[in-house]
């Protein structure tokens, strides 16, 4: 008998790329100052950023290039690798708000992700997905979602509670292996 696999949409920035601290290299680049590695919960990066550079963090994010290097988070390779054998993967990305990023998403997502094919992928501005899982750490994401909801642990959602959360792969793991 043919099992049909559970779909899960797993969303890019902040939970598989980590583009925290690329903006940190920028930002300490850019003004030689240490930027606040430690986010307060509940805020964003440019919280934490003087206000002479309040606005920064937009330009870097709309630089061609930005979403390219990104680190990969850690242990996302291999827990995906072993989610794609049970079960379909999908990657969910608001690539069209950031007119450059669309390239460089599907160029890291090539070169970290090769398992994931392009048929796989998602580029969108709503994610009005219709799968049975969503990992994602924007909880916008999951005001129309009717699936299982994965809040996927960033400083700026540390003060949300009302959703199953998720502060690594290997609770991702746990969870779904």
């Amino acid at each position: 008998m043919n099992h049909k696999k559970l779909r899960i949409a797993v969303d890019m920035d902040e939970v598989l790329a980590d583009p925290l601290s690329k903006f940190i290299a920028l930002y300490n680049r850019d003004y030689n100052v240490p930027l606040d590695l430690q986010i307060s919960p509940g805020n964003e990066i440019h919280h934490h950023v003087p206000e002479h550079a309040k606005d920064k963090w937009y330009e870097y994010i709309n630089e061609p290039g930005f979403f390219r290097d990104l680190p990969v988070i850690d242990k996302s390779q291999e827990v995906m690798k072993a989610l794609n054998n049970h079960y379909d993967i999908y990657i969910v990305s608001a690539a069209l708000e950031f007119r450059n990023s669309l390239i460089d998403k599907y160029d890291w997502l090539a070169e970290h992700f090769p398992f994931i094919p392009w048929t796989n992928i998602v580029f969108c501005g709503d994610k009005i997905v219709d799968t049975d899982i969503l990992i994602d750490d924007r909880i916008k994401n999951f005001s129309n979602f009717k699936g299982r909801k994965l809040l996927f642990t960033s400083p700026h959602n540390l003060l949300i509670t009302h959703y199953e959360r998720v502060n690594n792969w290997t609770e991702v793991a746990d969870k779904l292996l």
